[in-house]
């Protein structure tokens, strides 16, 4: 018979399919002994999903309990032996706030939802309104779990409803259960109003919203949602004109500036964004993206011919060794330019930088600190870690790792 090794070898594809037929006692001693490798414990963690031997239990809630442990072998056998209640207590002690592991307040969350405990309501709810998918995971599955034992108007009554997250898990609910969630485009916390466009589906009932809705942003989402049913751009249009074209308006962000940006960011921006951005993607033309070898020879010619002898254009992320973005860099000496794949646009980040001229001579807008600095407001967009409303300059010439 295999060895689990050879199963899961440390070059090459595990065979997950022949261990889950590997013998259930086996596999807990190999996971019960801390020498083996962390990630073969934890496949086989998995591998015993539905058959662990019950003389084997006590030593695996002891690897739980243990915070030396890997933290990604606790969480796996935390899913696998979610059904012992006897791990409550422990689940349920406030030593478990500060637990060190990466993951593990979360799983330890999820773990409580599951084996009943109406306490972990709040802070479940909490996980499930997480941007963060994996997190919002963990919540909604302790929530469900919840409610699939003490019903829903229970832990709706433990939640309250005077928090975002509780209004949110409100409208997961009323959606699951056939019920109309159109009023909710009108929640003050633009998450939940974004997660209930996002679930909205009866459009006779956003047509007639639209006249109906106590605030712009209000309508505007139904029209989001209305664009997201019909994906019919004649109509969004015209829904955007007769809603008076909704912008949000940004001292010193020009046409020039706003356009690239819109079409840039505002598809696919963070759900605390204003949906005017959305719709205003949705109803105006994407300006034409610059010939990026020709403006890239223009940039190099100008540059040279000034003297600079820069290196380059090289790809932002091949720059920085890592990650991608929307502008090429030009390198010499202790100085470098920056030249966007948005438009005709370059910075230097100082104003008086040796290139601006050159660049500006050769048809290029140079991004000055005053502009660079312009915050485009309520356009969220991740930026490491971050899900904020971004700089000019940090939108024109964005790089994220």
């Amino acid at each position: 018979m295999r060895t689990i090794e050879t199963l899961l070898p440390q070059h090459g594809k595990p065979d997950v399919a022949s261990l889950r037929g590997y013998d259930a006692d086996d596999l807990a001693r190999y996971i019960l002994d801390p020498d083996n490798a962390w990630w073969r414990r934890r496949l086989c963690v998995h591998a015993l999903g539905g058959r662990v031997p019950e003389a084997r239990v006590a030593g695996l809630l002891g690897r739980i309990r243990d915070r030396g442990e890997t933290g990604e072998v606790r969480i796996a056998l935390l899913d696998l032996l979610a059904d012992r209640s006897e791990l409550l207590p422990w689940l349920r002690h406030e030593d478990r706030r500060d637990e060190p592991s990466y993951g593990m307040p979360e799983a330890i969350l999820k773990a409580r939802g599951l084996l009943g405990d109406r306490t972990a309501a709040r802070d479940l709810a909490t996980l499930a309104h997480s941007p963060w998918q994996r997190t919002e995971a963990l919540g909604e599955a302790g929530l469900d779990a919840l409610v699939e034992r003490y019903g829903v108007e229970a832990v709706l009554a433990d939640l309250g409803g005077g928090r975002p997250e509780d209004r949110a898990f409100a409208v997961r609910m009323r959606h699951r259960a056939g019920q109309d969630v159109t009023g909710h485009l009108a929640d003050p916390d633009r998450a939940v109003a974004h997660l209930a466009e996002s679930l909205v589906a009866d459009r006779g009932r956003l047509l007639r919203y639209l006249d109906e809705a106590p605030t712009t942003e209000a309508a505007v989402r139904a029209a989001c949602a209305l664009h997201r049913l019909a994906e019919d751009p004649v109509e969004t249009r015209a829904i955007d004109a007769r809603l008076g074209s909704p912008r949000v308006e940004v001292p010193g962000l020009d046409e020039e500036l706003r356009r690239p940006i819109v079409h840039a960011y505002a598809p696919g921006c963070q759900r605390q964004s204003d949906p005017r951005w959305r719709l205003e993607a949705l109803c105006t033309e994407p300006p034409a993206r610059p010939d990026q070898e020709a403006q890239l020879a223009r940039a190099t010619a100008a540059l040279t011919a000034a003297g600079l002898a820069p290196a380059g254009p090289v790809p932002c992320g091949e720059h920085r060794m890592q990650g991608d973005g929307t502008f090429h860099v030009y390198e010499w000496g202790d100085d470098e330019v920056h030249v966007s794949t948005l438009g005709r646009f370059a910075t230097g980040y100082e104003d008086d930088h040796a290139a601006r001229r050159p660049l500006e001579g050769a048809g290029f807008r140079w991004i000055d600190a005053e502009t660079s600095q312009v915050r485009v407001t309520d356009l969220c967009v991740y930026y490491f870690g971050h899900r904020e409303p971004l700089d000019v300059g940090d939108l024109l010439f964005y790089w994220q790792d």
